[in-house]
C-alpha cells in the first residue's frame, strides 16, 4: 500500500494538487473522499480535512448538505470538515502541510458565494472575486501538502440565456482553467469513473 501510496500523492516529488472536474452527481465528491481514506490509511500519522464550501439557502439545500455529511462520516469518519464559505485560500494557507491533506468541495459553490451572494456586496462582485482567486490560485501553488479540488463542468451545453448565466459559466471555466494549471493532475469524472487529463 505504501508504493501505490506515493505514486497517487506525488507527482515528480511534489505533493499531489489534483482537480477533480466533473458534472452533477458525476462521482467527483466520492472519488475525492476515496482518495482522502487512502491517504489516512496508509499512515497512522497523516490527517485530512475537507473544505466545505456549501451554504444552504433553502431548504433542498440544507437537505442536500446533510446528506454529503453523512455519506463523508461514513466513508471517511477521520476526515475534519472547515467551513469555508468564502475564505478557501486564507484555510489552503493556513492548514496545508505535508501530512495533512485538503480537501475543497466545491469551487463552483465558492464561486457563487462570491459572484452571486443573497446579501449586496460592498465592493462589486467581480471585483472583489479577482482578489480571492488571485489569493486561491498563489495558496495552492505554494501549498505544501496534497490538495484535492472538486469542481463543476458546466460549459458543455447550451450558452445560457440571461447576462448574469453567461458571466458565472465564463468565470467558472476561467477558474477551472487556472486550477488546471496550477494542479499536477487533473481528472474528468463521468459516470463515476476518472477520465486522466493531465
Amino acid at each position: 500500500m505504501r508504493g501505490m501510496d506515493e505514486a497517487i500523492f506525488h507527482v515528480d516529488g511534489a505533493p499531489l494538487k489534483l482537480l477533480l472536474l466533473g458534472g452533477q452527481k458525476s462521482g467527483k465528491s466520492r472519488q475525492a473522499e476515496l482518495l482522502a481514506r487512502a491517504w489516512l490509511q496508509a499512515d497512522a500519522g497523516r490527517s485530512a480535512s475537507l473544505i466545505a464550501t456549501g451554504t444552504a439557502y433553502d431548504a433542498e439545500m440544507e437537505q442536500r448538505i446533510a446528506r454529503h455529511q453523512r455519506d463523508r462520516r461514513e466513508r471517511v469518519p477521520q476526515l475534519a470538515t472547515l467551513e469555508a464559505p468564502r475564505d478557501v485560500a486564507q484555510l489552503l494557507q493556513a492548514h496545508s502541510r505535508p501530512e495533512h491533506l485538503l480537501v475543497v468541495d466545491c469551487l463552483t459553490l465558492w464561486l457563487t458565494n462570491w459572484r452571486m451572494p443573497m446579501e449586496p456586496p460592498a465592493t462589486p462582485p467581480a471585483q472583489a472575486w479577482q482578489a480571492q482567486c488571485d489569493a486561491f490560485i498563489a495558496a495552492l501553488q505554494a501549498a505544501t501538502g496534497p490538495v484535492i479540488l472538486v469542481s463543476n463542468e458546466i460549459g458543455l451545453g447550451v450558452i445560457p440565456m440571461g447576462r448574469e448565466v453567461r458571466a458565472f459559466v465564463d468565470a467558472l471555466g476561467l477558474l477551472n482553467q487556472q486550477a488546471a494549471a496550477a494542479c499536477n493532475r487533473v481528472q474528468l469524472m463521468a459516470a463515476g469513473l476518472p477520465l486522466q487529463m493531465k
